[in-house]
């Protein structure tokens, strides 16, 4: 990766307790890329997003994100950073009680002073661009959850932001809307000039997109490179996460004492 930063990561440690989810974690993200975060669950991909988005605080470590690091911000400069980033929640986050139009406008209302008029063409373009300008007057409920995703794509460019983080985008959709939509991250991004980060598990559809990845474990970054250099990989657990196998280092079960022993059998 090049030296031009905008977005860094540096030493980062979290946890709750002794139990700790992001260890030593450091990732560097440059303007213009498509940069996945790849590993199993519980390894720590969505803490990261919440912590670049001051949403929690690292116990040590720092971020630094156009210059200012994250963590030493106050309230409103905190929410002034968070203008210049777009999330995509890992479900949606939609509001159920305002309808598709009223959804994607909501930041454009809240954090600019743009006519009506205004808002509704921009609105309408972002609509268009998910395919999805004719569910405009539609509530949530009346939408499917595929299309749910994308409308909350929409709401997540709507401020044209240089930051752009999709926390597992393309769960629960139809392999043409997965398609369809992965292609869309990639072309938004290089509309925008942005850069994005990707927390997924669909690994064969990431790679087709991203520019770089991490491979994230339990003890820190597994694995980092293009995905050329990822596919060429003969780490053992880089492999089994990549190809899906089910026999490998990484074990399914979650660390815990003996069945007989929990069962008071021993």
């Amino acid at each position: 990766m090049d030296n031009n930063h905008f977005l860094s990561l540096h030493d980062l440690k979290f946890g709750y307790g002794a139990r700790t989810i992001v260890n030593n974690v450091s990732m560097q993200f440059s303007r213009g890329q498509v940069v996945a975060l790849f590993g199993g669950s519980g390894c720590g991909k969505t803490t990261l997003l919440k912590l670049i988005g001051g949403m929690l605080r690292p116990n040590a470590g720092k971020i630094v994100f156009e210059g200012r690091e994250i963590q030493g911000l106050d309230r409103a400069a905190l929410f002034a950073v968070r203008r210049r980033m777009g999330m995509l929640f890992q479900f949606g986050a939609l509001f159920t009680d305002m309808t598709v139009f009223d959804n994607v406008a909501f930041p454009l209302r809240e954090h600019t002073e743009l006519s009506e008029a205004l808002i509704s063409d921009l609105v309408l373009m972002k609509l268009q661009a998910v395919g999805l300008r004719g569910a405009a007057q539609l509530k949530p409920s009346q939408i499917s959850g595929g299309m749910a995703r994308r409308v909350a794509l929409a709401r997540a460019v709507a401020l044209d932001p240089p930051l752009l983080m999709y926390d597992e985008p393309f769960a629960g959709l139809d392999p043409i809307s997965l398609g369809t939509i992965a292609q869309l991250i990639r072309k938004l991004n290089d509309a925008l000039g942005a850069t994005s980060i990707l927390v997924t598990h669909d690994v064969h559809e990431s790679l087709e997109i991203a520019d770089y990845a991490y491979v994230l474990s339990p003890k820190g970054i597994l694995a980092a490179g293009t995905p050329a250099e990822l596919a060429a990989s003969t780490d053992p657990e880089v492999r089994q996460f990549l190809d899906g196998q089910r026999e490998g280092p990484v074990p399914f079960h979650y660390p815990s004492p003996p069945m007989a022993q929990a069962m008071g059998l021993q």
